[in-house]
């Protein structure tokens, strides 16, 4: 069977490798990036009416002074964060699509926002009447390839993708590497990152809506595509 390879920071990554094995795919995991905390100074909470959140790992570490705000609603970008939310005993007031400029899009004004991020983040524009204040409070370090992935993509192999960084990276590492592209077929989560992708991959399947559950349809797709089998929606 084709390898499924998920290269997203854990907790995450084996969150995703466990839904893969259910479908039945030889899911691996093989993080490429190691998440940790970052010291930052939490504005006054009475002077935020709400917090925006776009990824679990801002609860993961955000630390202590993440309390000082628990009585306010939390709006978040989707369910996994949403999960992490609650857990850390949170509030959440509305749950996205993978999709953190459309939860803002559709916050009604006039709202205090506090919006806790990685040190790599997309920028976000509020509306009128929105106004976001911006903390960082973690930090995705890249890793290098292990030698034990160099192998597995040195033959046939489904890579997934969930951030344009995370693109970014892994094709850089393939270049560094010599790894040849028309061995890995990539899922990515959505066009912006299916467009830091590059070209000359076996096949880059974008996912439909994005979110997890999605770009896992998509993997799954790939892999039985790359045992020979049909596969719809690859670009």
């Amino acid at each position: 069977m084709i390898p499924l390879i998920v290269i997203r920071p854990e907790p995450g990554a084996q969150a995703t490798v466990a839904a893969a094995t259910k479908l039945g795919l030889d899911a691996r995991a093989f993080p490429l990036f190691a998440v940790a905390p970052v010291a930052w100074e939490p504005p006054d909470p009475a002077g935020i009416d709400a917090l925006l959140i776009g990824s679990a790992n801002a609860v993961h570490h955000g630390g202590p002074d993440l309390a000082q705000f628990r009585d306010k609603p939390v709006h978040v970008v989707g369910q996994a964060t949403a999960a992490a939310c609650r857990a850390a005993g949170l509030t959440v007031a509305e749950t996205g699509r993978g999709y953190l400029g459309g939860v803002l899009a559709g916050i009604a004004a006039p709202r205090r926002l506090l919006r806790l991020a990685g040190r790599e983040h997309v920028a976000l524009h509020a509306p009128p009447g929105i106004t976001v204040v911006e903390r960082i409070v973690y930090a995705s370090d890249p890793l290098p390839v292990p030698p034990a992935l160099a192998d597995l993509l040195r033959a046939r192999a489904v890579v997934m993708l969930h951030s344009a960084t995370a693109a970014e990276h892994f094709a850089g590492e393939c270049g560094r590497l010599s790894l040849d592209r028309a061995q890995i077929a990539l899922a990515t989560i959505g066009p912006r990152v299916t467009a830091a992708c590059g070209t000359g991959w076996a096949a880059v399947a974008t996912a439909a809506t994005p979110d997890d559950a999605a770009l896992l349809a998509q993997a799954h797709e790939l892999c039985q595509n790359r045992d020979g089998t049909h596969c719809n929606g690859v670009e």
